[in-house]
């Protein structure tokens, strides 16, 4: 076998403590974000319109930010996941300065953790990725915790390391522009005159829309993001894998409950953090994505006066519409239909 390829990193090639750089940074552009909107139909404000964005203090329309966080994900791949079987969780990730057309985005990773698995195939790997801009200021990093084959079953486990993980993301520990300023934010443009006041914990919002995945969307989306995991694409060998098919890339999931949540959260224009997120069960072309947000925290910031945070859970589903909120159980099992939990906080703008 030629030494020129890249084979991917097995569960035995990671080391507690080491450092990976990444291969190939990305000049993200306009033509990227207008792609995005194709995708996945968003239609938050700030991201469509200079003039908004603008308005609030920003350079210009910033990248929508999961398209950056796909895309800082995407870098990981080949060196994280490549021979993954399962990407499990997600947890302390901050978003950091606005992405912008032009801006090119680097990813390094650090591993915090490792875990060989019962069955001698697989081990967990958790890692500590960050992505980077061409000045060097950070755009986002996050823990994240993957499912890798091993190259032989026989080889000796390490010892395990399983880091300790925040609940969520503390409020002192956000990131938010110095530039922003909400005293021009328009309530007509941005579709709603629902702020921050007007939102209570415990409250659900169902986001009615739902939208059918097609091959060629996912397979699209995901190459947009310079995502190469097997799993995504190759027919020909998944036929003989776990699902017998193709599985849609997570990252997909999310964008599409994102950009859903505009029906009812028109005015979260930022998101600041992800605190924690689990892709529940595999989603697959043919399946028809919904979702629903409770809100589990709202919260005043102690720079700021003008807007505020809201910590929501965000649930998707697939082939079931969300209008009695499946969730779990009594016993705290998912409901069947449940394809992702998705804890993230949203900067919003409060009442003058």
């Amino acid at each position: 076998m030629s030494n020129k390829t890249n084979p991917g990193n097995y569960f035995e090639d990671f080391s507690l403590g080491q450092e990976i750089v990444h291969a190939t940074p990305r000049t993200l552009s306009e033509g990227d974000a207008s792609l995005y909107t194709a995708l996945y139909g968003t239609r938050f404000a700030v991201h469509s319109s200079d003039m908004f964005a603008m308005s609030l203090g920003f350079e210009a329309a910033p990248i929508d930010d999961m398209l950056a966080f796909n895309v800082v994900f995407g870098k990981t791949v080949p060196d994280i996941s490549l021979n993954a079987v399962a990407n499990l969780g997600y947890a302390a990730g901050r978003f950091g300065v606005p992405v912008y057309p032009g801006d090119t985005l680097r990813a390094s990773s650090r591993v915090i953790g490792l875990k060989e698995n019962s069955n001698a195939k697989t081990g967990i790997v958790f890692v500590h990725s960050v992505g980077h801009n061409q000045r060097d200021e950070p755009v986002l990093d996050f823990i994240r915790w993957v499912m890798v084959n091993k190259r032989d079953p026989a080889s000796p486990a390490p010892e395990p390391v399983v880091p300790e993980l925040p609940v969520f993301v503390a409020d002192e520990d956000l990131i938010v522009p110095d530039s922003l300023e909400m005293g021009g934010f328009d309530t007509m443009l941005s579709g709603s005159d629902m702020l921050w006041d007007d939102y209570q914990t415990g409250e659900k919002i169902d986001h009615v829309d739902g939208m059918t995945i097609e091959e060629s969307d996912h397979m699209l989306a995901t190459r947009l993001y310079q995502n190469t995991a097997k799993v995504h694409f190759n027919q020909h060998t998944e036929k003989d894998g776990r699902f017998g098919r193709r599985i849609v890339y997570g990252g997909h999931v999310i964008s599409l409950a994102r950009a859903f949540s505009f029906n009812g959260l028109a005015n979260a224009f930022k998101i600041a953090t992800i605190n924690a997120g689990r892709h529940v069960a595999p989603v697959f072309a043919g399946d028809t994505v919904y979702a629903w947000t409770e809100v589990l925290d709202k919260s005043k910031l102690a720079t700021r006066s003008d807007f505020g945070a809201l910590r929501l859970r965000m649930i998707a589903t697939k082939d079931q519409a969300c209008g009695d909120f499946p969730y779990k159980d009594t016993e705290g099992k998912y409901d069947p239909s449940v394809v992702l939990d998705f804890d993230f906080t949203v900067l919003i703008p409060r009442r003058g």
